[in-house]
């Protein structure tokens, strides 16, 4: 069914392109987006951190520091001189000519779930430094909006959730669904890869074959027909968005492979590590080759899982208030090593690093002062929450290649130049995608908002 679009509508895109009314050529006010880097990922893979990632035992260590700094860990070398990491992470220290680490990244909120809010919406939520719940007048998810601006592509859904929703550290944070735009936007998720039937619900087995699957399709068509003949209502409309989807995914081969983690090679699922996280980068990967355009893959679907269930690796988060040090080098750290340089190496030899730009971060980082928290679990030091400096990893589709861009205080505690903040994150994804981040959409009450309030990161590009 072709929509007509209203006059205003129209002149805020710029000229429509492409199958389905692609938008890879709309442009705003000022063009701001077209910079470095504009149009060079077909998809975007943002590889997320839940609970605040430590710079000082990652990306940004600072050997030179005070050990109540500095921490207990080393720096090692990386691949491209000048450049060290934690010692912790040496796969990824052989891999540093695969990307450029941001480490002036800076923000103002200090708690989980609004500063997840912050990060995976590229907005601040009314409730700073606090745990709000989801609510439908919240901002949408970035996948949300792609959907919403682009739609299209190989899926029903063009983003794509892995080993979500994100828990802060028990319940679904906000700023991971559709917020005002509405429920059928929503991101399509996928909650545990790892546990031997990853295929979201409805692609699974269901119980008959092809005419049987199709009587009960007609069935629920004359159903939900009379039913909306006897009123209107906005829920059975988007229960009919969320079967037509699930349908749409059930007849996709495409979907089906994509979903499918048993047609990997053994070796290449140990590669990645046969645990959650390195199971939920590696669908995230084969998702990208089969050409979804948005995927967020939650390396860690609690931010501090370890407090309830410490016996469950799986469980753990980066949110280390106390017991850091045991934590990542038992735990954390030789994971994420793994699964990181596996989905490095896999995109970088495809080729498909040159269209698929990599982001990967967290909320926030760790506080540069170790110190021993009363009120958290743990009986060792550890770092609380700290947003005033942190790092972030972006790899791929134009990004230079063994880059370090912005730094940090010599305490990793604030920017010492080239601050940036995840609304600058969110309008690099935009642009990366070849939408300008200045483009206004219409929500459900046709007001007009901007999809970003920030900047494309123009240095990581080239040099």
């Amino acid at each position: 069914m072709i929509r007509f679009i209203a006059r205003r509508e129209f002149l805020r895109i710029g000229g429509l392109t492409g199958l389905g009314f692609g938008l890879a050529g709309m442009s705003g006010a000022a063009d701001s987006g077209r910079g470095p880097g504009f149009g060079k990922a077909k998809s975007v893979l943002l590889v997320y951190a839940n609970g605040g990632q430590s710079q000082l035992e990652t990306w940004d260590p600072k050997p030179d520091a005070p050990r109540e700094i500095r921490g207990e860990f080393a720096a090692i070398r990386s691949a491209v001189p000048g450049t060290f990491l934690g010692e912790h992470l040496p796969g990824l220290a052989r891999r540093a000519d695969k990307y450029t680490l941001i480490r002036s990244v800076s923000h103002e909120d200090l708690d989980h779930g609004s500063a997840t809010y912050l990060a995976l919406t590229g907005r601040y939520h009314p409730q700073r430094s606090g745990n709000p719940s989801p609510a439908p007048t919240d901002f949408p998810v970035l996948g949300a909006l792609l959907g919403k601006v682009r739609p299209g592509g190989p899926l029903p859904h063009p983003s794509v959730h892995v080993n979500g929703p994100a828990l802060v550290p028990e319940l679904p944070g906000p700023g991971q669904d559709a917020g005002f735009l509405g429920g059928e936007f929503d991101p399509l998720l996928v909650k545990d890869p790892a546990d031997g039937s990853p295929l979201p619900v409805g692609l699974g087995p269901v119980g008959g074959d092809a005419l049987r699957i199709q009587v009960r399709r007609s069935l629920l068509e004359s159903v939900t027909s009379a039913a909306r003949g006897l009123k209107s209502d906005r829920t059975l409309d988007l229960m009919d968005a969320h079967y037509r989807r699930a349908y749409e995914m059930i007849d996709s081969p495409v979907c089906r492979t994509a979903f499918d983690l048993s047609l990997e090679p053994e070796s290449v699922r140990n590669r990645y590590g046969r645990h959650r996280s390195g199971q939920a980068c590696l669908l995230g990967r084969r998702l990208v080759e089969a050409g979804v355009p948005l995927v967020t893959v939650f390396w860690n679907q609690s931010a501090r899982g370890q407090d309830r269930f410490p016996g469950q690796i799986d469980a753990y988060g980066w949110d280390t208030h106390n017991d850091i040090f045991q934590t990542m080098r038992d735990h954390l750290l030789p994971r994420f090593d793994r699964s990181m340089s596996a989905l490095l190496d896999d995109l970088d030899q495809s080729g498909l690093l040159e269209t698929t730009l990599v982001v990967c971060m967290g909320e926030f980082g760790r506080a540069p002062l170790v110190a021993l928290e009363p009120k958290f679990d743990g009986a060792t030091p550890g770092r609380k929450h700290w947003a005033g400096a942190y790092s972030i990893l972006m790899a791929g589709a134009g990004v230079s290649r063994g880059k370090v861009y912005g730094a940090s205080d010599r305490f990793a505690a604030y920017p010492a130049h080239d601050a940036v903040g995840p609304w600058d994150i969110a309008a690099t994804i935009w642009s990366a995608l070849g939408i300008d981040p200045t483009y206004e959409y219409l929500d459900p009450l046709n007001r007009p908002f901007a999809l970003c309030t920030g900047q494309p990161i123009k240095g990581i590009y080239g040099g």
